[in-house]
Formats: structure tokens, sequence, C-alpha cells
């Protein structure tokens, strides 16, 4: 025969329900917790990022612009005529102030010299070409220099490499 349980047993039943329930959503609190402390950092992780490098399509744009006062600035000197005195440096003053700006909102120049290493992170070759007196490697040429948006490559600097020269 059964025996009916007593009040002490049915109220350590009562007991064991409700602190399963209560670990239950103390789980769940603490799950929920996490989640949104995640969703947090993220979001500022996110809004860091879009700051620093939300203007990278501005700035990749601006790129030919400063390729063209360059080209600019080295056919006037090219000219030698006094009449290009003033072009050079308006254009010198022009170039300087866009690197100002470049600056400011973080993009830096990679300007590689004839004689540095190639490092593939930062320069494309644009060909190669076996020059005496080099050893591979090294940069011959330099077509246009590269910029990074703090730490993040726009355009990398375009170079000419030497090949082992030939015997």
């Amino acid at each position: 025969m059964e025996t009916e349980p007593t009040e002490a047993e049915m109220a350590a039943d009562t007991v064991a329900v409700l602190t399963a329930e209560r670990d239950e959503y103390k789980d769940r609190f603490m799950r929920a917790l996490a989640d949104a402390e995640n969703a947090r950092k993220r979001a500022d992780k996110d809004r860091r990022e879009a700051q620093a490098y939300g203007g990278s399509r501005i700035a990749r744009d601006l790129l030919p612009v400063y390729d063209n006062l360059n080209r600019a600035l080295a056919a006037a000197r090219e000219d030698g005529s006094n009449a290009s005195t003033a072009l050079v440096e308006g254009v010198e003053l022009t170039l300087k102030e866009l690197l100002n700006v470049f600056d400011r909102h973080g993009v830096k120049r990679i300007a590689p010299e004839v004689g540095d290493r190639f490092d593939p992170q930062n320069h494309e070759a644009m060909f190669e070409a076996p020059v005496p007196g080099t050893k591979a490697g090294d940069i011959i040429q330099v077509s246009a220099e590269g910029f990074l948006l703090h730490d993040r490559l726009l355009r990398p600097a375009q170079v000419g490499v030497s090949s082992t020269p030939a015997s």
C-alpha cells in the first residue's frame, strides 16, 4: 500500500522544483547579459571602424588628383620658363595642402625609393628587368606612390623591380 507524501516531502519537492526553475532563469539572465555585452562591444568596434575607414572611398578617389598634381609639377619644372615659376609655386602649394588634408584624415604616403627592397605588402611590381649592379628584388623605378588609410592599404606603390642580373 502506498502512503501519502508527508508535508515535509511535498515542501522538499516544491523547493527542488523552484530551485531548478531559479537556476534556469539565472542561466538565461546571464546569457542575455553576455549577449548584450557582446552586442555593445561589436557596435562600438563597428562605430570605430566606420569613423576610421569611412572616408576610404573619397580618399581613393583623390589619389589620381595627387598623381596629376605631381605630373604637372614635374612638367612645369622641366619647362623652366619664367611663366611657369608661378605655376610651379601654385601647384606646390596645392600639393602641400592636399598632403595636409590626407594627413589630418590618416592617409599616409608609401614613397619607396630606387634601391629599396620590394615589399609585396606595400608595393605592386609593374615590371621586372635585369639591371647590372642591383640585387634581385631591388626597386629600380617608382611609377606611382602608394597610400595607406591608417593601417589599411588604399593603393600599393607601383614599382619596377630588378630580377637577377643577366650574366
